[in-house]
């Protein structure tokens, strides 16, 4: 007997659904591990300074540099994935070709040479958050974030992969920032016991690669699809040289919306990730409240993650962001009017983490859209380079969130070795924690009213299709 052929299925808009459970799984798993990766460089200063016994200024820069570089990495390797062969195959192919690598250099970041004199020390934290992060996170996230792309052209599917993902990279966040210090110290608490954690964690991500891989490889692609019903093979789109492409995306306004719109919440979130500890140390008197306030955001978080895919599919991805970004700016309005109030915190805590989780999983919905609107206006997707410099602004975003975090502090007059804050600190804690969050969030709620591209997409994708039956 013959393969029982698979249903057809499309969405709402008529769109061929193309994913099955065990796509969005493996997915799941993928951005689980490169999750892991990224949350546990976050760890390394403290591993760094306390550990291994190195100076903060010293490890500072090293980190400074690291970032810099990396956030320069994701547009060149963008490039050179749209450049190499091998069809739709060769999004996945970076995932297994840096998977063993990953797991190495992962161990690697422990095994800081301890007697061999700081300035060997530092050079060797530099070399392997480059490789870790410029290198290999970069070469397995850019083809990564562009299968989201490529995979399926429904809206509705893109959606759910960007819940998966979502939930995938803020439950590594999780895990790293809760069992790291517990276990370490459980075994031992010295740079050995962070060897053996990080040999677990390198592992895991190995495994979670190798498992999205494989269910990769033998994936079917949109293009794969609609190659069939057309019987004809899938065609490699030609690459497009580095500055012509460049060119086209700077001229893409919905791309520059949303590069603004990742760079913009990037700095907002790397801001928001150190601000509760200012905030419950010298405005409440006592930095262990920052456990109850994360308990809180934790549960509105999992109740956010919940309803999203509900939420996108009632009022559509551009209203859903407009929707978070109007709702994120009213606790931190409330925060403004009472900033002492530690009620009143911990519920517009609770409230702008559930609002926010929504946008959380439309990063790569929106991009996916950018680049169908590269390939009305150009006739080229475009797919990992458009991804790539996206995720050149949340790097970049991320690196300014703790530049801006320090200049309000350096303004506010921050003293460590004060019993209390002075009015100076206490404003300058209030203006990161919340009247920046409300006029990022108000600014890029007007920015966003500009982004008519859902409602056009519909006519753009018929569009390209008739041009590619007239050839």
């Amino acid at each position: 007997m013959g393969k029982k052929k698979q249903e057809v299925r499309y969405d709402a808009d008529g769109v061929r659904r193309v994913m099955r459970k065990r796509d969005y799984f493996a997915d799941f798993g993928g951005q689980l591990g490169l999750g892991l990766m990224a949350n546990l460089v976050g760890q390394l200063t403290y591993f760094y300074t306390d550990k291994v016994g190195l100076a903060v200024g010293g490890v500072g820069i090293m980190m400074m540099i690291a970032k810099i570089i990396d956030a320069l990495t994701d547009v060149i390797v963008g490039n050179m994935v749209d450049h190499s062969k091998g069809g739709n195959k060769k999004y996945y192919s970076w995932m297994l070709r840096m998977a063993v690598p990953a797991a190495v250099v992962i161990v690697m970041m422990f095994t800081v040479p301890k007697g061999a004199g700081s300035a060997v020390s530092l050079a060797y934290v530099l070399l392997t958050n480059l490789l870790l992060t410029a290198v290999i996170y970069t070469m397995i996230a850019t083809p990564f974030g562009a299968v989201m792309i490529v995979r399926t052209n429904s809206l509705s599917e893109r959606s759910s992969m960007g819940l998966f993902r979502a939930v995938g990279n803020y439950g590594a966040g999780m895990v790293i920032s809760i069992v790291t210090i517990p276990v370490t110290n459980m075994l031992g608490g010295t740079q050995n016991a962070w060897i053996k954690y990080g040999f677990v964690i390198a592992v895991a991500v190995l495994l979670l690669f190798l498992i999205c891989y494989a269910n990769g490889r033998k994936a079917k692609f949109a293009s794969d699809f609609e190659a069939e019903e057309q019987q004809m093979e899938t065609e490699e789109e030609e690459a497009v040289p580095f500055k012509e492409a460049l060119g086209m995306l700077l001229r893409n306004k919905y791309w520059m919306i949303i590069l603004l719109f990742n760079l913009i919440t990037s700095i907002t979130s790397a801001v928001a990730a150190s601000s509760g500890t200012y905030y419950a140390k010298w405005i409440f008197g006592n930095d262990n409240l920052v456990a109850v306030v994360g308990t809180v955001g934790m549960l509105a978080t999992f109740v956010g993650f919940a309803i999203s895919k509900p939420i996108i599919s009632k009022f559509g991805v551009t209203k859903t962001v407009q929707i978070g970004l109007l709702g994120a700016a009213i606790p931190s309005l409330i925060r403004c009017l009472m900033p002492t109030n530690f009620t009143v915190y911990v519920v517009t805590g609770l409230v702008s983490s559930f609002i926010q989780i929504p946008l959380m999983c439309l990063y790569g919905v929106l991009t996916a859209m950018t680049v169908d609107y590269n390939e009305w206006k150009y006739g080229k997707k475009l797919v990992a380079m458009s991804g790539g410099a996206i995720g050149f602004g949340s790097k970049v975003g991320n690196g300014l969130g703790s530049v801006v975090l320090a200049g309000f502090l350096a303004v506010g007059g921050y003293n460590a070795a004060l019993e209390s804050a002075t009015t100076s600190m206490r404003y300058s804690i209030y203006g990161f924690s919340n009247y920046l969050p409300l006029i990022v969030n108000l600014v890029m709620f007007f920015i966003f009213t500009r982004f008519d591209l859902e409602a056009k997409l519909p006519k753009m994708r018929e569009e390209v299709a008739a041009r590619k039956e007239e050839k």
